[in-house]
């Protein structure tokens, strides 16, 4: 499993589900536009501390990122 990979993939469905842009996503989570992309493009690991305010965002459990499709 690739963890960067498996948690990109999560935010963009979740965001997608809940019909934000990634620049309405980052102000609701008091983020960057630009650091929201470069997580869904692979290209950024991120805190704990934010995965937490990403989760809160999108109002899911934590875990949920995590959870490879199958």
């Amino acid at each position: 499993m690739d963890i960067v990979r498996v948690f990109a993939d999560n935010l963009k469905k979740y965001r997608h589900a809940i019909g934000l842009s990634q620049e309405a996503f980052a102000d609701k989570c008091g983020m960057h536009r630009t650091y929201i992309s470069a997580i869904e493009c692979y290209r950024r690991s991120i805190s704990l501390e934010n995965i937490q305010r990403i989760a809160d965002a999108l109002e899911i459990e934590t875990y949920k990122l995590f959870l490879e499709e199958n």
